[in-house]
């Protein structure tokens, strides 16, 4: 199986350059499954069911986001009923919305995705480890799930690399959010797992992690009141990860990171 992740899209030069590439992408390079996390998709804050309904209608099969999923209430609302849509698995129970979803790929395998967040310097929610141990109990890979994906949306590099190394040889890919900057570590860990610690984000780089420059510059430097942060407006790139996995067992056979743009140098699979 083909599968295509898109970091963080910020604003609407990432949703830009998402509605561009995805469709390309998935035809050029074949690709079965598709999950974007859209946390920052609507002018930098949280998504609405809008977004949502533009996201899946050029081909992404799974939304996932992060500590902003409710900047937008209306999401609140909905969430409920688009199972595609997921909000992180370890807020507390009584929360709208789910923190995983089983869904068919292009070639009809089912796909696991499951979004949790991590507790450093992020805010204080439940043990993001426990929950996915629950969940993959659950779904064992190769069984229940073709392949199984987790989105952990988080600051800490430590923290994301633990969530790997503890899901390695029992998911097919474990890639961090959140940071806004791509790692280069994409890799396959030692039991079969892919592993990257950050995709990026999908939106303008001439910026400070997304947002026009002016404001956090004029926060950090003169550290008095400003106005509200909002997304740069430039032309976006594209960032995510490409993996492959092995039809038999669900691991992974390649990871390679994925940029699109005028930014960053480019990095496409062969």
């Amino acid at each position: 199986m083909r599968i295509l992740f898109c970091g963080d899209i910020v604003g609407r030069s990432g949703r830009e350059i998402v509605m561009q590439e995805i469709p390309r992408l998935r035809d050029t390079y074949a690709i079965d499954f598709v999950v974007a996390n859209g946390e920052n998709a609507a002018h930098g804050f949280g998504i609405s069911s809008s977004i949502c309904k533009e996201l899946y209608a050029i081909g992404v099969d799974v939304i996932t986001t992060g500590n902003h999923i409710w900047d937008q209430k209306e999401i609140m609302t909905s969430i409920d009923q688009d199972k595609r849509l997921l909000r992180p698995l370890n807020y507390p129970p009584t929360a709208p919305g789910r923190g995983y979803t089983l869904v068919n790929s292009a070639n009809n395998q089912p796909v696991l995705v499951i979004n949790a967040m991590g507790r450093l310097f992020m805010d204080a929610l439940d043990d993001p480890f426990r929950a996915v141990e629950e969940v993959i109990r659950k779904y064992p890979l190769g069984q229940a799930a073709a392949a199984i994906i987790i989105d952990f949306h988080g600051e800490a590099s430590s923290e994301k690399m633990v969530m790997g190394h503890l899901c390695d040889g029992r998911v097919s890919l474990v890639v961090g959010t959140h940071t806004h900057i791509p790692t280069a570590d994409a890799q396959i860990l030692p039991k079969g797992t892919a592993y990257q610690t950050d995709a990026g984000m999908c939106g303008d780089y001439d910026s400070v992690v997304g947002m026009e420059k002016s404001v956090p510059i004029a926060r950090m430097t003169r550290k008095t009141p400003t106005e509200r942060l909002s997304p740069a407006q430039g032309p976006g790139t594209f960032c995510g990860t490409f993996v492959e996995t092995d039809d038999k067992t669900g691991l992974a056979v390649r990871i390679v990171p994925v940029r699109v743009g005028p930014r960053l140098a480019p990095s496409l699979p062969d």
